[in-house]
């Protein structure tokens, strides 16, 4: 599967559109990733739990996204992004959507 942020894919061409898909992960700190996180943000710079689950959550959206867009007939995600939303303190949702196309060698 070919991913791009761009809205066309140098070498390729588009020969199908076939909507948009999405990939959707909601996902809550745990009460031991919270007691770790104060503590090593009580010395600054990377809060690596954090970056850990922000990481977590955005590989699992992709590989949903990508899921998505395969099952409708695409080998291209084009226009690829990211949007997160905190649902309530603790709990964020992240999406990942992007154009599923059909692509050909040009």
């Amino acid at each position: 599967m070919l991913v791009t942020t761009t809205n066309d894919l140098p070498g390729y061409r588009v020969v199908r559109h076939l909507g948009v898909a999405r990939g959707v992960t909601v996902r809550s700190r745990s009460v031991i990733g919270n007691i770790g996180g104060a503590i090593q943000s009580l010395f600054g710079g990377n809060i690596s739990v954090y970056t850990h689950l922000a990481e977590t959550a955005r590989q699992e959206a992709f590989d949903l996204l990508v899921r998505h867009a395969q099952e409708g007939g695409a080998n291209a995600i084009i226009g690829m992004r990211y949007d997160a939303t905190e649902i309530m303190d603790g709990i964020t949702e992240v999406l990942a959507y992007g154009t599923a196309v059909q692509v050909e060698p040009v």
